[in-house]
């Protein structure tokens, strides 16, 4: 693991996990521009549709802790989110697996949707709740990978402003402290939407497995076919038992439903065998 080198502010190779993330909120944002300039039905909904509006989830929109990442309102914003994204993502597939990448951002910008929907479920409960706003934009994900590298890499400097050398660990504790102070801001929403990211990244950092946790669905899923697969091999096995029986034959099918030779079963066994 790196120790104390400096990294400078470059931006790192354009491709992988990185170059996908960023190519999916680019076309996100484009489509949803060009349908508002060509004012097709239903444009003017799409954003609200895909954004995170917690009365909206609770009632049943259940996608939007994800697809809210995708929509940008703005073009500076969405520049300056995608170039964070660009460098802190390409930083980490440096050193991880793509997919884990992935599954980290993910993990974060859900974790932040979640934030956001318990913050205001609960504000709603109290009798405290503020205007109606949508959460829009990937800085749930962002802040989620920037706690991760302070983290995984905490003693590593980066240049904050293009100028001042940080550590990689301060620096995450700067951006919570940011978020914490504007918890007490109109926007406490959006604060607490950031720290819960950081808090699922941290979750991800200590429960996900090492190659990632789309690796290890993965896996399960293939288990879980074959195990399927082998439960089929036994009941097919079962029943050609009994068939071979009632035409005087006996045969042997071994815990994974395959066929058993004469010959490899023991001598005392062989008395079963016509």
């Amino acid at each position: 693991m790196p120790g104390y080198r400096s990294v400078q502010f470059a931006f790192p190779e354009f491709s992988g996990a990185t170059r996908k993330l960023i190519l999916w909120n680019l076309v996100a944002y484009f489509v949803l521009l060009i349908a508002g300039a060509l004012r097709l039905p239903g444009s003017g909904l799409l954003a609200g549709w895909l954004g995170l509006l917690p009365p909206y989830f609770l009632h049943g929109m259940l996608w939007q802790p994800l697809t809210y990442s995708f929509v940008h309102l703005s073009l500076m914003g969405t520049a300056l989110e995608l170039l964070s994204l660009w460098f802190i993502a390409g930083f980490l597939e440096s050193m991880h697996p793509g997919k884990w990448v992935i599954g980290l951002y993910a993990a974060s910008v859900v974790g932040a949707g979640l934030t956001a929907v318990a913050i205001y479920a609960v504000e709603v409960a109290t009798g405290h709740a503020g205007g109606l706003a949508i959460l829009t934009g990937c800085m749930g994900g962002i802040f989620g990978l920037i706690t991760a590298i302070g983290i995984l890499y905490g003693d590593m400097q980066f240049q904050l402003f293009f100028v001042l050398g940080i550590k990689a660990k301060y620096l995450a504790i700067l951006y919570g402290l940011i978020a914490l102070a504007e918890t007490f801001g109109e926007q406490r929403i959006y604060a607490f939407a950031q720290l819960g990211g950081g808090l699922a990244a941290y979750l991800y950092l200590k429960f996900a497995p090492r190659k990632g946790l789309f690796f290890n669905v993965s896996e399960g899923w293939y288990g879980l076919r074959n195990r399927y697969y082998r439960w089929k091999r036994r009941r097919a096995a079962a029943r050609f038992e009994v068939y071979m029986r009632k035409q005087g034959r006996t045969v042997r099918f071994d815990s994974n439903g395959r066929l058993m030779d004469e010959e490899h079963e023991e001598p005392n066994d062989r008395s079963r065998w016509n």
